[in-house]
């Protein structure tokens, strides 16, 4: 059996790229963490660790069991944390990865609801874009994750354990300029076009090309608030979902609903049903301040 120690150990030469790093992070001597090193590739019969230079680098192995790591010891604290409030939601904590225009919407109406309900309970949050927030999720650094997804998106591989609940399924707009006319993306080939961050430029590259055409984009930004002034500035224009335009609406913009454009809003959490009270309280909340919203 695999030593948590060691494991530990692992992942923070993986985290911070070197025994010194790794020695200050956990507050061990280095020649502490070496000895860990060799005693876990003694017990994996592996190589994990290979020098470079003056220090050390992962091998393949090394980094594929650091991930691995990561994920067993991110599981094992949140069931800490789990056991310790299961007794109820007078105590513990529950956190939340949600990116921008979550936390600018409907993220703050549920944190007040669940913390008028349960104020034992501590709630954190995380700023973080989809893959980023799977990520913390598996690695049991968060208990909820807020996620987004086109559908015209290529089928995704497994998530493994990662669970989602629909929150709401929102409109996307195009956003022009105010003197600028056109309602569909064919009426603006010829222009300069804005693009998001990766995920939501592919989305925009799919839906264009759908249209016939190839968009020329000049700026990329997943600041929406950034993103609608360059459009007012009249640098471009873009696309935008309805929490976007919902958290910020720049008055010098015009926007023109795309009929058959939307976005899903999820919330996903780790292993099967039933949850942690915490995490089921979160939901719950969630889940009632998405169907709160007045999309525009």
């Amino acid at each position: 059996m695999l030593d948590l120690t060691r494991l530990r150990v692992l992942v923070a030469v993986a985290r911070h790229g070197s025994v010194t790093a790794a020695a200050h992070a956990l507050r061990y001597a280095q020649p502490s963490i070496s000895h860990h090193l060799s005693r876990l590739e003694a017990e994996t019969g592996t190589r994990l660790v290979q020098r470079a230079g003056r220090g050390i680098r992962l091998t393949e192995a090394g980094r594929m069991l650091a991930e691995r790591a990561e994920e067993i010891l991110g599981r094992l604290a949140a069931a800490e944390s789990e056991l310790a409030a299961y007794a109820g939601l007078r105590a513990g904590q529950v956190r939340l990865a949600a990116f921008p225009s979550a936390l600018g919407t409907f993220v703050p109406r549920a944190a007040a609801a669940f913390a008028a309900d349960h104020p034992g309970v501590e709630l954190t949050f995380t700023e973080a874009e989809p893959p980023e927030a799977v990520r913390l999720l598996r690695s049991g650094q968060v208990d909820v994750a807020l996620l987004f997804e086109h559908p015209d998106a290529p089928p995704k591989k497994d998530d493994g354990g990662v669970r989602q609940v629909l929150l709401l399924s929102e409109p996307v707009y195009l956003v022009a300029p105010e003197e600028v006319a056109g309602d569909r993306l064919v009426d603006h080939v010829g222009r300069r076009w804005i693009a998001g961050c990766e995920r939501c430029q592919a989305h925009l590259l799919r839906a264009c090309a759908a249209a016939g055409f190839t968009p020329d984009v000049r700026f990329t930004t997943d600041d929406y608030v950034a993103v609608q002034e360059l459009v007012a500035a009249g640098l471009g224009v873009t696309t935008l979902p309805a929490l976007a335009l919902l958290a910020h609406r720049n008055p010098r913009v015009r926007v023109a609903r795309l009929p058959d454009d939307r976005r899903e809003v999820t919330a996903a959490v780790y292993g099967e049903a039933p949850d942690p009270p915490p995490t089921a309280a979160l939901l719950a909340h969630l889940t009632a301040a998405a169907a709160a919203l007045s999309l525009p």
